[in-house]
């Protein structure tokens, strides 16, 4: 077992030298106390979208596998940091960087979004002209996805976390080397699956995922959490279908659903959206209905400003179920 080093969650020299270091084989690098095994070099906590954070422990093998295999996919480049380094996805900028992120555009080939950042830049010239702009840590809508690519910004999917060092799956295809099983919830393999969690057992190359998905043409299609499915009235709802089907409306900007109790159906299909134009209860249960069916509409339209984001980006699910 070794100590890690404790850095602060900052993007800057030290953190980049510490992680440098880490993968040539000297202490391992975490952002709070413990110790590890011999074999890990860096320690990130999970996003909490849906609890307590866990402590993921990566090697050095894993994480330079994942680099590899992006770069034989999308190629080699700079990359402009717009994540933080708290995560997984804004470390992985780092380290495929050579250490060396840009904190501007100019000049750099590559950077890493969550959907909710992409809404908020697609009018940003400069994404258009980066070679490729990877886009995970949530599903994104369709509707999201046409916009970009109608301003020219070549977005690449991603599906992954930190358990198997960032995206692994990129448009529906694994990268080299990774294995996808779709049975009762995504399974990943390879060499990119992490060592295990911190105090846990090891994951030996494989990771069972809390996922659910399908193969749609030869693309994996992620259906959402399983634990995420909501039971109204006694049919089963997937909050994913909900807000894929409520951001193709022409009035709604950001959209996140989630489950609330509810006396009379157990539990109610909420909606959370930013809006540009108003938007009525009933129109938008019509909307769904058509869509998907009566039983999705959501029964509670709360309109925000901005939906609340965890530090990594992602919607904060657990606070909009909560409040």
């Amino acid at each position: 077992m070794r100590p890690l080093r404790v850095v602060e969650p900052v993007a800057g020299p030290v953190l980049f030298e510490a992680l440098r270091e880490a993968l040539a084989g000297g202490p391992p690098v975490g952002f709070a106390p413990g110790e590890v095994d011999d074999d890990v070099c860096l320690v990130v906590p999970t996003s909490g979208s849906t609890g307590e954070p866990k402590r993921v422990a990566l090697t050095a093998a894993c994480l330079l596998a994942s680099g590899a295999a992006t770069a034989s996919v999308i190629g080699e480049g700079r990359w402009w940091l717009q994540l933080p380094v708290t995560h997984i996805a804004g470390l992985q900028v780092v380290i495929r960087s050579g250490f060396a992120p840009s904190p501007e555009a100019d000049g750099c080939d590559y950077t890493s979004l969550v959907p909710t950042q992409l809404v908020r830049m697609l009018d940003d010239p400069r994404l258009p002209r980066l070679r490729a702009v990877l886009l995970g840590g949530a599903a994104a809508a369709p509707s999201l996805l046409a916009a970009a690519r109608d301003r020219g910004i070549n977005v690449v999917t991603t599906y992954g976390m930190s358990e198997t060092s960032g995206g692994c799956v990129y448009d529906g295809q694994p990268l080299p080397g990774v294995s996808v099983d779709v049975a009762d919830r995504i399974v990943l393999s390879g060499p990119v699956v992490a060592r295990g969690y911190v105090g846990g057992p090891s994951f030996d190359g494989r990771f069972v995922t809390s996922d659910v998905g399908r193969w749609v043409d030869g693309r994996l299609e992620v259906l959402g959490r399983a634990d995420d499915v909501i039971n109204t009235g006694g049919e089963k709802v997937a909050p994913l279908a909900v807000e894929q089907a409520l951001a193709e409306h022409p009035s709604v900007v950001e959209v996140a659903v989630v489950g609330r109790p509810d006396p009379e159906w157990g539990a109610r299909v909420v909606a959370c959206v930013v809006l540009r134009e108003p938007l009525a209860l009933e129109e938008a249960r019509d909307w769904v209905g058509a869509r998907l069916s009566r039983v999705a509409a959501p029964r509670e339209l709360v309109v925000l400003d901005a939906l609340p984001l965890l530090p990594g980006g992602k919607v904060d699910r657990l606070r909009l179920a909560a409040s």
